[in-house]
């Protein structure tokens, strides 16, 4: 898969670095090592952190940034990363959905990037390029409906948009029979070494808890 940055983006986050982790993989419905580590994280978090001062961290500070300049209150329309450790925060758990999707989301809460992650084999095409919605644009997130995407950051395959800061799309999402991922993690702050360490620390998870085979990523901007 290749993956462009449009000028758009460059635009409003000319630092903006990214990198795409490429696994086989094998799904399973739940995975008790996997949630203990989650919960672990979840104890450090309410330890060191506020549902105020988690905006501070670089990768979800960034973000909210991006959004704003392109147009989107990120407090309405908040990014993922920031949503998941605001429910950490908030003393609720976790949404269990399954082993892939949970580990994508420990890998964004333990750096603080927005992730997406997708089922490799439902994309139309072999690019995906990350520009920006556009008014009246279709988009119907992940068990949210439909989604007024405008002014987010979005990226689109051959057929349309799959991906957001703030909810991926269902028709490209990850289920159980899922067996090659394509995650892209969003680093907008343009730290690369980040970046790297949390696409590195993405493959170490896939290969613990999801049988990942053939695991790669690549930096692109």
């Amino acid at each position: 898969m290749n993956v462009i940055v449009s000028q758009e983006i460059e635009q409003v986050c000319p630092g903006f670095v990214g990198a795409a982790v490429e696994a086989e993989v094998v799904n399973s419905e739940y995975s008790t090592e996997l949630w203990a580590e989650i919960e672990a994280l979840g104890e450090k978090y309410r330890a060191g952190y506020t549902t105020e001062t988690i905006k501070q961290i670089p990768g979800i500070e960034a973000t909210r940034r991006v959004y704003r300049a392109c147009g989107k209150d990120p407090s309405r329309y908040r990014p993922a990363a920031e949503a998941l450790m605001r429910r950490m925060l908030q003393g609720k758990r976790l949404y269990q959905i399954d082993t892939l999707v949970d580990l994508v989301n420990l890998a964004s809460i333990a750096y603080g990037y927005s992730i997406g992650g997708f089922d490799a084999d439902k994309f139309v095409g072999d690019t995906l390029t990350l520009g920006i919605g556009r008014e009246d644009e279709p988009y119907e997130g992940i068990g949210r409906g439909a989604i007024n995407i405008a002014g987010l950051p979005v990226y689109r395959d051959a057929l349309g948009g799959v991906g957001t800061p703030t909810s991926d799309n269902e028709r490209t999402k990850i289920s159980i029979d899922t067996r090659r991922v394509l995650v892209l993690i969003n680093g907008y702050d343009g730290n690369e070494s980040q970046v790297k360490a949390n696409a590195e620390y993405l493959i170490s998870l896939f290969e613990k808890y999801a049988q990942g085979r053939n695991c790669r990523y690549f930096i692109y901007r």
